[in-house]
């Protein structure tokens, strides 16, 4: 009785199996998986639980010299901001101490140890606080105050930011849980996700008394913090960072509890998730509405999408912006020759003060040098 190749193949198969013959391919496959177990293996060289936990909860704490020190990294993001400089922002961010709180929260929420998410979040708001009446303070004083390119890119949320702010969070929680001392990578973190300039920009925003600007920009900060400390969850969950098992503080862990924990374990994570992504949802509205007018911006070489975003973000009742290049017959002159200019026209759903029709005409000028005019209108 002739077999077909199905059973041909099983009994090749078990044949192989019996005498522990394995196919060259599937050795292959079996060393490549491990190459790669062992390659992205984030357990391997991390720090002892206790160590980790050091590292992420003495970031929220705050002292005198931690407040100066916050006070003093506003003071000079808020003067980059009004000058629209990159390095004095940067360094600003070099010192700024906000990004302790926020993986001490993280870690507090990856725990389920409520006294130190308690902690964490009621230190990141005192120093919110702080950053937002030092921004205020300044811009009300400063002789300059008017919206710079900066301030405008650190008001305006989008899915990048979001990608950085996980990133950046991914990063700084792997480098806390490492055995090496995480100091550099920490501060590279800090000038990538960028937390200090947006609660600047809102500060900015409550100084000329923009709701729209300081509201978005508090929602740009909100966006770092809430992903940052995601991504750090992550890391301390495939870290498999002990959870705290004594709900009651009595010192015992009985059954029931240890139950329990696992239980409230699971809940938190689901409702982080969900929250997390409604949290994202105005984020990923708004950069979909910047891409879908990208053509425009392409086609015309004015930075269209660009200044849309800006002006939307300082205007108030803004509603659409375009550039075009207007032609006609020069009076007096010969026949044949003709006028040519290149107008911006702004709507609005009412009608702008001289203050935003001078920010409005600043923004315009970075992307159209050559502008002619600017025409508001209202619809």
């Amino acid at each position: 009785m002739e077999l077909d190749k199905q059973q041909i193949k099983r009994l090749r198969e078990r044949h192989h199996r019996r005498h522990g013959i394995r196919p060259a391919h599937s050795e292959a496959m079996e060393n490549a998986t491990r190459f790669l177990k062992r390659a992205f293996n984030i357990r391997e060289g991390r720090a002892p639980y206790h160590v980790i936990r050091k590292r992420f909860v003495n970031g929220a704490r705050l002292t005198g010299s931690h407040l100066c020190i916050l006070i003093i990294a506003m003071l000079i993001a808020s003067i980059g901001l009004d000058i629209d400089s990159d390095i004095a922002i940067v360094g600003a961010m070099l010192i700024c101490p906000l990004m302790g709180s926020v993986l001490a929260m993280a870690y507090g929420i990856a725990t389920l140890d409520r006294e130190i998410t308690v902690e964490a979040i009621a230190s990141l708001a005192l120093q919110m606080a702080f950053c937002l009446v030092t921004s205020t303070l300044y811009f009300k004083l400063s002789p300059l105050g008017t919206a710079t390119a900066a301030i405008v890119d650190n008001s305006t949320p989008t899915v990048w930011d979001l990608a950085v702010a996980l990133a950046g969070g991914f990063a700084g929680g792997l480098g806390n849980s490492r055995d090496q001392e995480p100091a550099t990578l920490i501060a590279g973190v800090a000038v990538a996700t960028a937390l200090m300039p947006p609660l600047c920009a809102a500060g900015y925003g409550i100084a000329i008394a923009s709701g729209s600007l300081f509201l978005s920009a508090l929602y740009e900060f909100g966006i770092n913090v809430v992903f940052i400390a995601l991504a750090a969850e992550a890391v301390l969950l495939l870290l498999r960072v002990p959870l705290k098992r004594d709900l009651n503080g009595d010192g015992i862990v009985t059954a029931e509890e240890d139950a329990e924990v696992d239980e409230l374990s699971r809940k938190v994570r689901r409702r982080i998730i969900v929250g997390t992504v409604i949290f994202a949802i105005p984020c990923i509205v708004m950069t979909a509405g910047s891409i879908g007018s990208a053509q425009a911006g392409v086609q015309d070489g004015y930075g269209v999408t660009e200044t849309t975003r800006e002006l939307a973000a300082v205007l108030p009742g803004f509603k659409d912006y375009t550039v075009a290049v207007e032609t006609s017959a020069a009076e007096g002159d010969e026949e044949g020759i003709v006028e040519r200019e290149i107008v911006a026209h702004v709507t609005t759903s009412e009608a702008l003060g001289t203050h935003d029709r001078h920010v409005a005409r600043k923004l315009i000028d970075l992307n159209v040098p050559e502008l002619d005019r600017v025409e508001f209108d209202v619809e």
